[in-house]
């Protein structure tokens, strides 16, 4: 009874809003707590301190992962109140997490998802991993040109990280859909129900602090807690060798040189 009522204090006091599991996991690591999650769980319903959610319908699983890691990499912008402590401010959090793996292997919060983010986040990720096989995103508009919303995208214009996929050998796979970005959908709502209250938890209100808390500390954790093991031990990745990343992920705008030899960008003459 002593430790049950441990349990509940500590929910209600440091954990409150957590979900069961998240909870459960924290408790069993930071606080050596020895009941099972189902006895936690039970205990926390029967308490008030949670709800019981009704019972989930069948899951039918489309599309198994590809069987290599880096055959296919995920990369999406969520734009969600991540500090919870400053709730007027909104960041996007720009997150590449491998499809065999569901490893995250990048996350970082960012004012806006731009391509300079992007183009950052992918050089990450090369320098760490090396050139994955390709790159799975939904429509944003540095993914791709969409002259009307709704409409085709053109491909005959390529946005400047689309130019660098290209050089770089890397297929660009776009999504039409919510439900074909599934996992990058589930994987936004864990880091949303997850991350935001660890940061309250450990009172953080910039978004430097909060960077250092994912690279540091919740990325090394969720991959620890989530990564499984892919179908083909053989990485796709390949080493980027001699390519000078700096040369190709980068902003590439066409300017005309003019008469007396010069060129004319963003109000400097060169």
């Amino acid at each position: 009874l002593a430790e049950v009522e441990r349990v509940l204090r500590l929910y209600r006091e440091r954990y409150l809003g957590f979900n069961m599991r998240h909870f459960h996991e924290l408790a069993v690591r930071d606080h050596g707590v020895a009941l099972s999650y189902s006895f936690v769980k039970s205990a926390l319903q029967q308490a008030g301190l949670v709800r019981k959610k009704r019972a989930r319908g069948k899951h039918r699983r489309r599309r198994e992962p590809r069987p290599s890691f880096g055959e296919m990499l995920h990369i999406d912008g969520s734009k969600h109140a991540w500090l919870a402590l400053v709730p007027d401010e909104r960041q996007t959090l720009i997150a590449i997490a491998d499809d065999a793996t569901g490893e995250v292997l990048y996350a970082q919060l960012w004012a806006e998802e731009t391509s300079n983010g992007v183009l950052s986040a992918l050089r990450e990720v090369l320098l760490a991993q090396g050139i994955p096989q390709s790159l799975y995103s939904d429509r944003a508009s540095w993914a791709v040109v969409t002259p009307k919303a709704g409409e085709a995208s053109d491909r005959s214009k390529p946005t400047h990280v689309a130019r660098a996929l290209a050089k770089l050998g890397i297929e660009q796979i776009l999504a039409y859909s919510p439900q074909a970005r599934g996992r990058s959908e589930r994987l936004n709502r864990t880091l949303q129900d997850r991350l935001v209250n660890e940061l309250r938890l450990h009172r953080m209100r910039t978004v430097e602090a909060a960077n250092r808390y994912l690279r540091d500390t919740h990325i090394p954790q969720h991959n620890e807690r989530f990564r499984r093991v892919p179908t083909c031990p053989e990485s796709a990745f390949v080493p980027c060798g001699n390519v000078d990343l700096e040369q190709i992920l980068c902003i590439e705008e066409p300017r005309v040189v003019g008469k007396d030899n010069t060129v004319v960008f963003h109000q400097l003459r060169l």
